[in-house]
């Protein structure tokens, strides 16, 4: 994305004077939530504000937890750390408990057809490469996957949907442990950009040659 347009969403952000996700009047988190749920076909998006911390979120959406084991076919050496520390065993094989798709400044319009191939329920969208900090999504149809999911990137005894009252919204889904996953709505608003201008045709002007 050119700087000029860096500049002007985050002018939009400091100036709406919003820039915690807690806030209630936030329009940035939702709004990239519906673009990546647009462009995935997935009906649920978690956003957060790492790779490790969506591969977290897809396996606790998935009930996987300590002392579980999964196939997960190509994984790296640090992904392979994270999922020992949490005491995750892999065993080798498949199918892929989740699909992971990659993304950077060449390959941001590539969303769409690469979500297209992805079969496993969960579906981790590293979006670090964009270049606007550590982001990533998780995507998937399973609305236990996604509940799960957004309570464990809410640290605290309440989710963002209840935290002003005070009051639990479904004490059956708060995990043993959360952890502060959540992406700021100044990335989210970059990374929205980023992939809007991807999935937009240039436009061209005068007269052809």
């Amino acid at each position: 994305m050119p700087s000029f347009d860096t500049a002007l969403v985050l002018a939009r952000v400091l100036t709406s004077g919003v820039v915690m996700s807690i806030e209630k009047s936030d329009r940035e988190l939702p709004g990239l939530e519906r673009l990546l749920s647009r462009q995935t076909a997935r009906r649920r998006a978690v956003l957060l504000n790492s790779r490790t911390a969506a591969v977290h979120a897809a396996l606790t959406g998935l009930g996987v937890g300590h002392g579980d084991e999964i196939t997960q076919p190509g994984l790296d050496a640090r992904t392979s750390a994270f999922l020992d520390w949490l005491g995750v065993r892999v065993r080798p094989g498949g199918p892929a408990t989740f699909d992971e798709v990659a993304l950077g400044p060449d390959t941001a319009g590539d969303l769409r057809e690469r979500a297209a191939r992805a079969t496993a329920p969960a579906l981790v969208v590293d979006l670090t490469g964009l270049g606007f900090g550590p982001a990533a999504a998780l995507l998937t149809d399973d609305e236990t996957v996604w509940a799960r999911a957004e309570r464990l990137k809410i640290f605290g005894a309440h989710d963002l949907r209840t935290m002003w009252t005070q009051e639990e919204a479904d004490p059956e889904l708060v995990p043993g442990v959360q952890f502060n996953y959540r992406l700021s709505p100044l990335v989210a608003a970059c990374v929205r950009m980023a992939l809007t201008r991807a999935g937009t045709p240039p436009v061209t002007s005068g007269a052809p040659l």
